[in-house]
């Protein structure tokens, strides 16, 4: 039984995902155990888990991104299995070896996957092995300027500059020519230098690929099987971005042809199965919307934020089937969809800049209806510190058709109300008025534009 295996569950990790999970946990009849830092006691995760363990102080160093603290708190409360989350130690093929060598369960892939995947340049080598398309790019990492150039004029500008390690678009950029290459090569190995994390590399690794113009962003959820088996669960466009983050994301993706959602299904099968993939994960990849074409991206090992969406078109709960599949079972997975859904990112930011605005919160009224499912960390009464990401929520809506989709997030969004920290209600109010959005013709250039052309 699912109860022997894995309870207690403890949940390395906070705000709403921490929340989601446990609320799943509790669901299957599980005792969920929160860790929390000092910053966090308060909030609505630490309230609803079956216990919680206070890890450290405010700094994600010091408390969720401490293994050692992490793992003390599964042996303190008798956790049988861990479940990361995403963001902190999710994709730390280090920390997932280390939970096994405790004798838990790791609810993820293995380390062997987390790690062969971790490296955008070895992810991008090994998906062109197994047939799944990339953008022309560099094969081993620039590690200074000059073969960064030299790659540049092999591949043909405009270039994508990124880092091999590291996510959330942080030491992403466009070079157009060799000066704006200078500038985003130094940006890069900055960022690089930080994903070190104390390894002394003979240089910053970074990755060069050929810039799709008018590019999509889109991402199949797989879900890999005991016995090696993967499935598809279908698609996620999440082009709505600013600062090469997800804003918006929704399913399926209002612009692909019925022929490129098979190809790009079928390669996302054929990529978890190159890695031995295990669980619930996502294949990213860019679609050119000129050509309706797809190539790689990357490959995140964990569950994504934006998961929401294929549950309300599969009626799935990812969660538990991760669960499932981490306790050695091989559950019954429909791939069917119905409908369309839309998720939409509260974040505490000002909703022009987007600069992070945290605060307390005086008033906090979520909608409610049919459709309708917000995924929240934060209550009255809570306050959003500088210490974490500043998303507060996920506004999530569900109807038959993607323009009945739309009138109900409308709706949802003018009937959600936050007051104290600043947040980008604004924002998504007004890209349900926009004439690209709501045409469903767009690409992640959108934000940008809807900010006259600065980068957003």
């Amino acid at each position: 039984m699912l109860t022997e295996s894995l309870g207690p569950v403890l949940v390395a990790n906070r705000g709403e995902i921490a929340r989601r999970i446990i609320r799943t946990v509790k669901r299957l009849g599980l005792r969920a155990v929160a860790v929390h830092s000092e910053a966090d006691a308060g909030l609505p995760f630490v309230r609803e888990a079956d216990e919680a363990v206070l890890i450290g102080p405010a700094a994600p160093a010091q408390s969720y991104l401490d293994t050692t603290k992490v793992l003390e708190a599964a042996r303190a409360t008798g956790a049988r299995a861990v479940h990361p989350g995403y963001g902190f130690l999710a994709e730390n093929a280090r920390f997932a070896q280390a939970v096994i060598d405790a004798g838990l369960v790791w609810v993820g892939p293995s380390p062997e996957a987390i790690d062969r995947m971790g490296d955008k340049i070895n992810a991008r080598n090994l998906m062109e092995a197994a047939g799944v398309p990339v953008a022309a790019g560099t094969r081993e990492p620039a590690t200074d300027l000059d073969l960064a150039l030299e790659a540049a004029r092999s591949i043909g500008y405009p270039v994508m500059v990124k880092t091999a390690g590291g996510g959330g678009g942080i030491g992403m950029s466009v070079a157009r020519d060799e000066s704006e290459l200078a500038k985003a090569f130094e940006q890069a190995a900055r960022a690089a230098a930080r994903f070190a994390a104390g390894d002394a590399p003979a240089g910053p690794a970074i990755l060069l690929e050929r810039y799709i113009e008018r590019a999509r962003h889109v991402e199949v959820q797989i879900l890999g099987l005991p016995g090696g088996k993967v499935v598809a669960l279908g698609e996620r466009d999440c082009s709505v971005q600013r600062r090469h983050q997800k804003v918006v994301e929704e399913s399926p993706s209002p612009g692909l042809t019925s022929e490129l959602r098979e190809r790009m299904l079928a390669a996302a099968v054929r990529a978890g199965e190159a890695v031995g993939y295990l669980g619930a994960g996502t294949v990213e990849c860019l679609v050119d919307a000129d050509a309706q074409d797809f190539v790689f991206l990357e490959m995140n090992t964990r569950l994504q934020v934006e998961h929401p969406v294929t549950e309300l078109v599969t009626g799935l709960d990812l969660v538990e089937l991760q669960l499932r599949v981490a306790a050695g079972e091989c559950p019954e997975v429909t791939t069917a969809t119905a409908g369309h859904a839309i998720e939409f990112r509260v974040y505490a930011e000002d909703p022009k800049r987007f600069f992070p605005g945290p605060g307390t919160i005086t008033v906090w009224d979520e909608p409610t209806g049919d459709g309708v499912r917000v995924d929240s960390g934060y209550a009255a009464g809570d306050t959003v510190t500088p210490f974490y990401d500043p998303l507060m929520a996920k506004l999530c809506v569900h109807a038959p058709t993607r323009t009945e989709a739309l009138e109900r997030a409308r709706k949802a969004v003018a009937s959600f109300t936050v007051e104290g920290p600043k947040n980008n209600l604004a924002f998504c109010a007004e890209l349900l008025e926009h004439r690209e959005f709501v045409k469903g013709d767009y690409d992640t250039g959108l934000v940008a534009r809807m900010r006259g052309g600065r980068p957003a």
